[in-house]
């Protein structure tokens, strides 16, 4: 691609993501805990910030990261990592308690599974009305921790295609992803991606394992500075 054309594509880019934020922006409130509050003077910034994040670097995550940044979303720092995950993983497990969702930390990252047994009917990808209330709990702690990326990831059994078995992990994905997203959660920090029958956690020669491994994994990472 031409350097030209490149620059050009970033600008329409960055138009898009302006005009998007404008649309957002309700001006009724200075209360820094507005999840809608959007400072003017620094929208233009923020939305070039973001569009160059996306744009760069080789690691979906690390370019969610710099989208973030961009974006204005400070990242975090030696020590202050570990205790906001802490902070953030009691508060995942006190809103999921009950719900099927399973809670575990890994270093300093927080992972959630989701059993599809009580997230999706057997070989669909939409999700269970039931089921959307421990989402929308699992969705609040995200916004009010907000620097952090978030993978969501689809996994199947080895039932059947591969071609059927990756098609259904990520509209698995795409759908608790979305789901996420659509309650106010910033795009920029999500990455959705299916691995049909690639990963297993169980072994797939029995029907309990076979139950395990179909699932969607969030993982939720740090905003590093």
């Amino acid at each position: 691609m031409r350097k030209t054309t490149r620059i050009g594509l970033t600008a329409a880019i960055a138009t898009s993501l302006l005009l998007g934020g404008c649309a957002t922006y309700t001006g009724q409130t200075n209360d820094p805990n507005d999840p809608n509050r959007v400072r003017q003077g620094a929208l233009i910034g923020a939305g070039i910030g973001a569009v160059a994040g996306l744009l760069s670097g080789s690691d979906a995550t690390e370019r969610r990261q710099r989208a973030l940044v961009g974006a204005g979303v400070g990242g975090l720092a030696g020590g202050s990592i570990g205790v906001y995950q802490d902070r953030q993983e009691a508060e995942l497990r006190r809103q999921t308690a009950g719900t099927g969702i399973v809670v575990d930390r890994e270093g300093d990252v927080i992972k959630l599974n989701l059993p599809d047994g009580v997230t999706f009917d057997f070989g669909r990808a939409d999700l269970k009305p039931q089921f959307r209330p421990a989402l929308d709990n699992v969705a609040r702690t995200l916004a009010e921790y907000e620097q952090t990326i978030v993978e969501v990831a689809g996994h199947t059994d080895s039932i059947g295609s591969d071609a059927v078995n990756q098609r259904l992990s990520e509209q698995r994905a795409n759908s608790v992803g979305n789901y996420l997203i659509g309650q106010g959660l910033r795009r920029e920090r999500f990455e959705l991606v299916g691995f049909g029958k690639q990963y297993p956690i169980a072994d797939n020669s029995t029907d309990q394992g076979r139950a395990q491994n179909r699932r969607v994994e969030i993982r939720v990472v740090p905003l590093r500075q």
